[in-house]
């Protein structure tokens, strides 16, 4: 069998592993620079953008294994790794747009992201566009065509899981298209296979899946990723190789960690459903989700996130503050179970407006389930309700 022939978990097992020799663990270039055998060497490699051993900012043998595994795992020609997936995210949008562009998104989207094209790309002149991520005709409608330089969409989005159909997403001729789909990971959705151009994720999550490191990460084809990296180097939010080698050792047990945080969510998630205290869950395995039949179609597996409403913001403060195995963190993918209150934290700064439009309410709570036993995170989500509202 060829690589290109195994499953995901065995590719994700079986890939990046060029700079590690008969190493088994991922081997740690710990070096910001390498020597040259001549000035002809150094300059071939300073106008390269595949120069893995010139200067860790331009490449790293062990961040070059980790974006390889990346790229094997989205079936992208290639990839760039960054310091964080904020870095991934400006590295696109700065990389590719120019003052005077024109760019789409969504109203649901990670407040940091949401802030970098309301704050950011008005100071260069890069004008943009929100639509509801999942009204397909909006995005095409809002396209300019000469003008529309990125179509950015977030898929599962932070952190209601709405979703954007990919397939059409993909068929939009003339920008180019992304997809942050760090909430699915490269093994639940892969957006290259819908026709989108880019896979964006911040490996710091899921990927990574320990809470260690920091990491972002875009694959796609290897002239856009060329130009990407161009901007990259001058941006300097490289990642490091300590983060890289994490970043694979994450990779390894992402199949198995993706298939019980899935499991766990799922019976989480029916329970608050058939919970009278609780309203609006949200989670893309539940038939009630008003868009499972896409995620049925876009999904390998529904994921280890899921939202649901309290009452007020009270209540929400009060659960998030007395669950006991579930840890107060603004973070997700990891093995432990974390809880987070998306008004206050993840998104406390948007205006009231635009948390309406992203569909967060004041007692929204978001869950990242990790890795405990499922029926010592159903107990404590009880007995957390029990305290934020009162037995049922």
């Amino acid at each position: 069998m060829t690589d290109a022939e195994f499953h995901p978990d065995t590719l994700a097992i079986r890939a990046g592993r060029t700079a590690d020799d008969r190493a088994l663990a991922p081997t740690i270039w710990a070096t910001t620079t390498f020597t040259t055998g001549s000035v002809a060497e150094g300059r071939a490699m300073a106008t390269s953008t595949d120069a893995a051993r010139f200067y860790t900012r331009y490449g790293n043998p062990t961040v070059a294994a980790f974006e390889s595994a990346v790229a094997t795992l989205e079936g992208a020609e290639a990839a760039r790794a960054f310091g964080s997936g904020m870095g991934a995210v400006a590295g696109v949008v700065l990389g590719l747009c120019s003052s005077g562009d024109h760019v789409v998104t969504q109203h649901q989207l990670y407040a940091g992201t949401q802030l970098l094209f309301q704050a950011v790309c008005p100071r260069f002149r890069i004008d943009v566009t929100f639509v509801d991520a999942t009204d397909p005709d909006a995005w095409e409608a809002a396209v300019i065509p000469g003008r529309t330089t990125l179509v950015y969409a977030e898929s599962p989005a932070n952190p209601r899981l709405d979703l954007v159909d990919l397939d059409r997403l993909g068929a939009i001729a003339g920008p180019v298209t992304v997809v942050d789909a760090t909430f699915a990971t490269p093994l639940g959705q892969r957006p290259l296979d819908h026709g989108v151009d880019l896979s964006l994720h911040s490996a710091t999550k899921a990927i990574g899946g320990h809470n260690d490191a920091t990491l972002g990460v875009v694959s796609g084809s290897r002239e856009l990723l060329d130009w990407i990296w161009g901007f990259a180097v001058l941006q300097g939010a490289n990642a490091s190789p300590h983060d890289a080698a994490a970043g694979l050792r994450g990779l390894r047990t992402l199949g198995v960690r993706l298939e019980r945080q899935s499991a766990t969510a799922t019976r989480l998630a029916e329970a608050l459903e058939a919970d009278s205290r609780v309203r609006g869950v949200r989670y893309p395995g539940l038939p009630s989700h008003p868009q499972f039949e896409l995620a049925s179609r876009q999904l390998r597996l529904p994921g280890g996130l899921l939202t649901f409403d309290l009452p007020d913001v009270d209540s929400g403060a009060r659960f998030v503050e007395s669950t006991r195995i579930a840890q107060l963190a603004t973070s997700l993918g990891g093995p432990e179970t974390l809880v987070t209150h998306p008004a206050s934290t993840t998104h406390v700064n948007l205006l009231p407006e635009e948390l309406a439009a992203a569909g967060i309410g004041p007692g929204t709570v978001r869950i990242s389930v990790g890795l405990e036993d499922a029926e010592d995170v159903l107990a404590d989500v009880r007995a957390a309700l029990d305290a934020a509202l009162g037995s049922s």
